[in-house]
């Protein structure tokens, strides 16, 4: 009981972690992008939070709507594959 109740902390403080962290980062590159335009910045921005999205995703899907852990997993690393495609794409745009 308390070992499940001490995962459920350290999950919800590190998910919590990831969507501050992640949407800084997004939010600034966002900033950037107003600031200069830059299409780079854009699909910087787009995909952290992209990134960051899927990085939740499995506690979020697993915890609050039921849906198997093996599943939250398969979709959180197919977003968080696509995200860092775009982040790469970034890297790439003139």
């Amino acid at each position: 009981m308390i070992e499940s109740i001490l995962w459920d902390v350290i999950l919800v403080v590190s998910q919590t972690a990831i969507v501050v962290l992640g949407g800084s980062i997004s939010y600034f590159a966002y900033k950037a992008y107003n600031r200069t335009a830059n299409p780079a910045l854009r699909a910087l921005s787009i995909g952290f939070a992209i990134v960051t999205i899927g990085a939740v995703s499995a506690g979020v899907l697993h915890h609050l709507l039921n849906i198997g852990l093996e599943a939250g997993i398969a979709i959180n690393s197919i977003l968080t594959a696509i995200g860092f495609a775009v982040v790469t794409y970034s890297l790439y745009v003139e």
